[in-house]
């Protein structure tokens, strides 16, 4: 009988670089299934608890861990260490009551940023997409892979669509609620999120339209002045006057 599904493991060399895992160590690394993130810019939940957190020395520690419920992404309970962990994401070590943000670094990496308990309750979302779904209400399709509801009370004069695409919205975890709008427009900080400028934080300056297939540029001003030019799709809004989330000093000091 042939072999149903792909392989559950991948080369160390050939992972996503975003993964900060020793490449010549050894040869294979657990594989990320499919989930709510691309497989190119999420973590397996094993890669996260063994090399970031270094919480467990092998598989079966880290099965253990999950299998008794310690571990929490977004507010809900994870038990499949190849599970996706991705931009923006909550961890919770639920034994210990940690919390970690997954946030871009300067170097093309993922880290874990420390937060409280009261920043765990919420998480921003960067809005990909959005069309009318039957009554007229919106439907915003976020990064993660979530599908937020936004309810229109007269579909004729629709006051509740102020979202577009590239914004941010901030949301309860795990209950999903709607907390907060952030525009995509001059003036407002936010993170490059990919790229070769990743993890670099800053102003909004102008945003420069081009004619054509080619994605429209952002330029980007950081706290040392310095002007970045990225493409819009690499740009996440995180606040007006001061960013809706705590930000490490390593992205905030450039």
């Amino acid at each position: 009988m042939g072999r149903k599904s792909g392989s559950l493991q991948v080369k160390r060399v050939a992972a996503p670089k975003i993964w900060p895992i020793a490449r010549k160590e050894y040869k294979f690394a657990i594989r990320v299934m499919p989930g709510p993130h691309p497989k190119e810019q999420s973590i397996p939940l094993y890669i996260i608890l063994k090399d970031m957190l270094k919480l467990v020395r092998n598989r079966r520690e880290a099965k253990r861990v999950v299998a008794e419920g310690q571990i929490k992404v977004d507010g809900r309970v994870r038990r499949d260490l190849r599970y996706p962990v991705g931009l923006m994401d909550v961890i919770e070590l639920v034994k210990v009551q940690e919390y970690y943000r997954v946030l871009p670094l300067p170097n093309y990496r993922f880290m874990l940023h420390p937060i409280s308990k009261e920043e765990a309750t919420y998480k921003l979302c960067s809005i990909k997409d959005k069309v009318t779904i039957k009554g007229g209400h919106i439907q915003l399709a976020l990064h993660d892979g979530r599908n937020q509801i936004v309810h229109v009370k007269d579909p004729r004069n629709p006051e509740e669509d102020v979202y577009h695409t590239r914004d941010t919205v901030k949301i309860s975890i795990p209950n999903q609620k709607l907390l907060g709008h952030i525009e995509f427009k001059e003036g407002v900080q936010a993170l490059i999120v990919f790229g070769k400028n990743m993890g670099r934080f800053g102003i909004i300056k102008s945003i420069r339209t081009i004619i054509g297939p080619v994605s429209n540029v952002a330029i980007i001003e950081t706290p040392s002045g310095k002007l970045l030019e990225t493409t819009t799709e690499y740009v996440f809004p995180v606040g007006y006057e001061k960013p809706e989330i705590s930000l490490p000093e390593v992205i905030t000091s450039e």
